[in-house]
């Protein structure tokens, strides 16, 4: 099997997908990483690729994926790599490499400017009697 770590950003907010039979989610999403590189010529190259990928676990999915992951969102992915094969209706045979997702941290989830805390979440004020916004007298 191929162990793979991949860092990169979500092209687009994730799919959270259910299973026909069984009704399990599961969240599908594309990740873009970008290698820059010097050419030959000594001037700047870039290159991205993007990696479709699979998370099948539920809890996952629908507790960290679905509410969290949006747009943008800088990534670190571990998994292993699976060929996907179809036949589309046009009788051809298409192939395609995915990720399977293992692991995966979302590296930016801190609240975005506007947004309000989720409940539970407040923030306290320090138990001792000292203010934190003074100046430092030294």
């Amino acid at each position: 099997m191929q162990s793979l770590v991949i860092e990169g950003y979500l092209a687009a907010d994730p799919s959270i997908l259910s299973a026909q039979g069984s009704g399990k989610k599961r969240a599908s999403l594309r990740v873009l990483e970008t290698t820059r590189f010097r050419k030959a010529d000594g001037s700047a190259g870039e290159r991205t690729t993007a990696f479709n990928c699979l998370c099948f676990n539920e809890a996952t999915a629908e507790n960290y994926i679905g509410p969290f992951a949006k747009k943008g969102t800088r990534v670190v992915i571990q998994g292993h790599v699976e060929n996907d094969t179809w036949t589309s209706r046009d009788n051809v045979e298409h192939y395609d490499l995915r990720v399977i997702v293992a692991d995966i941290r979302l590296k930016n989830r801190r609240e975005q400017a506007g947004e309000h805390p989720q409940a539970g979440h407040e923030v306290q004020e320090p138990a001792s009697g000292y203010d934190l916004e003074d100046d430092i007298p030294f």
